[in-house]
């Protein structure tokens, strides 16, 4: 019997190569229904997640989507030789207005997570970082055409936040960068796994 696939909407962060396969993704999404909004953006891999994803690039496509299913059936359309990510968001933490268009999105993953508890106490320490405009709780999958060395053993416990700002990437870094702190001082091991800076909306 076949398993039944949930759908879930989400992030998919595909290397960005100027080449056919980068720029044909790069129409299809622009023209895709299924795609919410479009980035072009640099990606920053942190110390402790550099060895899973040594083939790592620095460009990425990064784009809203409503649907997981479809982003799947994209991205083994146009597989390449550099790893994407896809972030299915299974819970969202919280969704509020603030002030200033995003331009940082930061990737993280949790090492241990008791209860709901700890997803409750990481939400409103979030919740009192004013810039952050979004934050959601899910898992990732990584496509490529070379095989990983090393599998990645936090994939089921990634969490996804959006900063809005009108300053610098590296101020909003350093911003997130306090951010994770403070969720760590309460003993909840929260872990950069990439930092997505915009440098353009293409939708």
């Amino acid at each position: 019997m076949s398993e039944l696939q949930l759908s879930f909407s989400g992030y998919v962060c595909a290397s960005y190569l100027h080449n056919h396969e980068s720029i044909k993704l790069k129409e299809f999404w622009t023209n895709s229904k299924n795609i919410e909004k479009l980035f072009f953006v640099t990606g920053t891999f942190s110390n402790e997640s550099k060895p899973y994803f040594s083939d790592s690039t620095n460009h990425y496509l990064l784009a809203k989507f409503k649907d997981s299913g479809e982003i799947s059936k994209d991205l083994s359309n146009h597989n390449q030789e550099k790893t994407s990510f896809v972030f299915n968001i299974k819970d969202d933490l919280f969704q509020r207005e603030v002030q200033g268009e995003i331009n940082f999105i930061s990737v993280y993953y949790l090492e241990y997570v008791e209860d709901d508890e700890d997803l409750q106490e990481i939400a409103n320490l979030l919740l009192k970082r004013e810039k952050v405009e979004r934050a959601g709780l899910g898992d990732m999958h990584t496509y490529c055409l070379i095989p990983p060395k090393f599998t990645f053993p936090y994939s089921n416990n990634i969490v996804v936040i959006e900063v809005a700002s009108e300053k610098s990437h590296q101020s909003v870094k350093k911003y997130c960068e306090q951010t994770r702190r403070d969720v760590n001082r309460k003993g909840l091991t929260m872990t950069n796994l990439m930092s997505l800076s915009i440098l353009d909306h293409l939708k």
